[in-house]
């Protein structure tokens, strides 16, 4: 122990480095709790669409949409969120899965969705990077 404590002396940079990556880890790992946001990873987004008939929310603006998106996603992009919420009203009573590029975005619409008093709200882990990098397939045509 009292060589530990004498590595660390020695070593502040290191050691206050070695925290802030254990904090934001734990961050990172515990933010749908702390967001109240769930997220599904893309395997399970599947499932989803599958099996309950999720909606898949697409939050990014419309050119990054027509690029590429989730087959069937409603492209509603994160801005105008407010003006088209009653586009959403068909999903009320099933799963809704909000994604943009990689997470970050999606995270902050569903916790509004959530707000407006839709429930069943989660984010796509990772956002459309992650689907890509799953091997699932990215449309083209217009949703």
């Amino acid at each position: 122990m009292d060589r530990l404590l004498e590595f660390a002396g020695n070593h502040l940079f290191l050691v206050s480095l070695f925290f802030a990556l254990l904090i934001l880890l734990i961050w990172n790992l515990s933010g749908g709790v702390i967001w109240g946001v769930q997220q599904v990873e893309p395997s399970d987004l599947t499932r989803l669409i599958n099996r309950d008939r999720a909606v898949v929310l697409d939050v990014r603006p419309a050119e990054e949409y027509q690029g590429g998106h989730i087959l069937n996603a409603i492209n509603i992009p994160d801005a105008e969120l407010a003006e088209r919420q009653k586009e959403l009203e068909k999903a009320r009573g099933k799963p809704l899965v909000a994604y943009c590029n990689n997470g970050g975005i999606s995270r902050n619409t569903a916790r509004r969705l959530k707000a407006l008093g839709f429930e069943n709200v989660q984010c796509l882990n990772g956002g459309l990077a992650a689907w890509r990098s799953a091997g699932l397939p990215v449309s083209r045509e217009n949703g």
